[in-house]
């Protein structure tokens, strides 16, 4: 339940704030723990509750906030009050429920990584077990720094990815919106005037009006089956041999295909870089990379080569075997396991494959441009050269 409430700090000051608790008691309990003298708090009614429509943070939200919880963690302040610090200062909704949460439960006890870990919307495996790595090896605070770091990466490598494919996206879609206006609004009204003259209309001219008398007679139809194949892609989904097959289908598709595979490896890279460096059981860290990779054809390679460690042969076995693993990938890791540095090794694979990303990246940006242009061109040109064409002969025939 959310509390508004009014109270005054040591210097008199009279503050103002909302308190997330489990009773108005408890709320009153955590607001005097913080040298705070109630004067009024009352339950906040459903018209003065913030509303939220998801529980994800952004990324820049939560690297801030990695930074200054390790900030606070290295300048020897309890975790407790570190939270509550965090929790007081962030500017997410989302992220300051769930370290009210947590605050209660570091109160009654709990470690830091099991109160996370009730927050998996918010706190994801890998960071839950890196914290869990950080209070057994004392060092949380470098973890914490750690994390930021990588997520700081993830970001920027999806980013280039999206950056890549985002102005094809736009102009694809102001070319069907294009198309669409000329086709239902501009191409009927030349339909009259050519039937009133008895023109003889040309074959590609016909196709065209034909298309467009289709479309605006039926572009309901046509609405509902973008609607129904993005609802069956959706179902789909949930089914695991569709879903890999989507994921297969994303890493082969032509140029984009090639920035998507190499991303994937990035993040593969970069996980488990990070969770070995972290001192994380090998095991342990290929299993909780299974499950932050986000890529199921990296994903089951992982689980084979997981299942390769547990009857004591080597992580490349499946690799090698597998096309979606290079053999730089595969050499960088088998290094690592001879000479006992597969963290720097897997860090530098990361590293090579993040430039490579970024390469593809401005490639296929500058590739793929012109060639937006040349498609946008000759679509529209060819809706506009179809009406065109048969008025300089109609005209013509008036003269």
């Amino acid at each position: 339940m959310n509390y508004q409430y009014t109270g005054k700090n040591k210097s008199g000051q009279t503050i103002s704030g909302k308190i997330e608790a489990e009773s108005k008691q408890e709320a009153l309990l955590e607001l005097e723990n913080n040298n705070l003298i109630i004067l009024n708090i009352e339950e906040t009614r459903l018209w003065n509750k913030d509303i939220v429509f998801n529980n994800k943070v952004n990324n820049r939200d939560f690297v801030i906030f990695l930074r200054q919880y390790a900030t606070l963690i290295h300048a020897g302040i309890p975790i407790s009050d570190a939270t509550k610090t965090m929790h007081r200062q962030t500017e997410s909704k989302a992220l300051q429920r769930a370290l009210a949460d947590m605050d209660r439960q570091l109160d009654q006890g709990e470690a830091l990584s099991k109160s996370s870990e009730h927050h998996p919307k918010i706190f994801p495996p890998l960071l839950v077990n890196m914290i869990r790595a950080g209070e057994a090896s004392g060092q949380l605070d470098e973890i914490l720094n750690q994390m930021a770091d990588y997520y700081e990466k993830v970001y920027r490598n999806r980013q280039k990815v999206i950056s890549a494919l985002i102005y094809p996206s736009v102009v694809g879609v102001i070319t069907m919106l294009v198309s669409l206006f000329l086709l239902v609004f501009i191409v009927p009204q030349f339909v009259s005037m050519f039937e009133s003259f008895g023109e003889e209309i040309p074959a590609f001219t016909q196709f065209v009006l034909n298309v467009s008398d289709l479309v605006g007679t039926y572009w309901w139809a046509l609405m509902a089956l973008i609607f129904l194949v993005s609802v069956m892609v959706k179902f789909l989904m949930r089914y695991e041999s569709f879903a890999y097959r989507m994921d297969v289908m994303k890493m082969k598709f032509p140029f984009v295909g090639v920035l998507v595979h190499k991303s994937v490896l990035v993040r593969m890279t970069q996980t488990l870089s990070t969770l070995v460096n972290s001192a994380v059981p090998f095991l342990q860290a290929v299993e909780i990379t299974e499950k932050v990779v986000e890529n199921r054809v990296a994903e089951n390679v992982l689980k084979q080569s997981r299942n390769a460690l547990e009857v004591g042969e080597s992580i490349t076995v499946p690799m090698r075997e597998h096309w979606a693993f290079p053999p730089l990938v595969v050499q960088m890791i088998q290094i690592g396991e001879k000479t006992g540095t597969l963290d720097q090794m897997l860090a530098k694979a990361a590293e090579f494959y993040e430039e490579e990303v970024e390469q593809l990246s401005n490639r296929l940006k500058t590739l793929i441009e012109p060639l937006m242009i040349i498609i946008l061109t000759v679509i529209v040109g060819s809706i506009i050269a179809a009406v065109i064409i048969p008025m300089f002969s109609l005209f013509e025939n008036i003269q």
